[in-house]
């Protein structure tokens, strides 16, 4: 049977292995993995195009990156047309750092995007090696890009993604990319204080507090996710307005910060 799409970032996956139908567990459709395919790929040539440009990298450049790899994670945004948009954005920075590469008429991995098909069909190995990686990328630029929403980053994290995806493209040595692999933890771990340095900065540091588990008659929004500005920015708009916001239980830290209290955050 044909296969319709490939997708296995996720525990979701049909039979533990793969998603190849025309739609995954989780609800994606093909013609969205293929996008999400095309932006990591598109990712990746940017990231080979900064080698070398490293002064040309901007805060746009960074943000762009970590937004976009944001996107490809498994069930942060299926909608096409934005996908697609975000591959259009991609390029044109890429363009602007690398203009006359543009227009040669001569690919040479510096002026292309990276063909998604070679990671799923490279030697088990360095398969394996560079889908760790990817997948770890891909959680990481949501902590950066949670962090980054609250003015918050760090240069160290953002030369990462940027080395990294070079490598998930080009590099072919088992060493050199278990490498990589190892210092994903290591600089994710300098993510993860990153994103909570900015909440516990803007929100106030966590402490034991008591909440209602009872639901109440009305309407209500119910939240998943640790995105805490959203989460504070939705309280504000329905403040006083008769609606409820209920979080998944993911979210039980956030009852903690002093101003998602004032704003009388309700828990399930």
């Amino acid at each position: 049977m044909e296969q319709k799409m490939f997708c296995y970032q996720c525990e979701q996956t049909v039979g533990c292995t793969a998603c190849t139908g025309a739609a995954g567990v989780c609800g994606k459709k093909a013609g969205t993995a293929k996008l999400q395919d095309e932006l990591t790929g598109a990712l990746i040539g940017l990231a080979r195009a900064v080698d070398g440009n490293e002064d040309l990298v901007t805060e746009k450049t960074d943000a762009l990156m970590i937004e976009s790899l944001f996107m490809t994670l498994t069930n942060v945004n299926f909608d096409d047309s934005r996908i697609q948009a975000q591959i259009d954005r991609v390029h044109r920075e890429q363009g602007r750092m690398i203009p006359r590469c543009a227009v040669c008429a001569s690919p040479c991995g510096r002026n292309e995007d990276y063909n998604m098909e070679q990671l799923w069909q490279a030697e088990e190995n360095i398969r394996s090696l560079k889908s760790l990686l990817l997948f770890g990328l891909r959680g990481m630029a949501a902590y950066a890009y949670h962090a980054n929403v609250l003015n918050y980053e760090d240069a160290e994290v953002n030369q990462f993604f940027c080395e990294a995806l070079s490598k998930i493209g080009y590099e072919e040595s088992t060493e050199a990319l278990l490498s990589t692999v190892l210092k994903t933890g290591e600089i994710n771990l300098k993510c993860m204080a990153l994103l909570d340095k900015a909440n516990t900065e803007t929100y106030g540091t966590p402490e034991p507090t008591d909440v209602t588990l009872t639901v109440e008659k009305g309407p209500f929004i119910v939240v998943t996710g640790h995105d805490l500005r959203d989460l504070q920015l939705l309280l504000e708009q329905t403040e006083e307005k008769g609606i409820n916001i209920y979080t998944h239980g993911e979210m039980l830290p956030a009852h903690a910060y002093p101003l998602l209290k004032k704003l009388s955050l309700i828990h399930i």
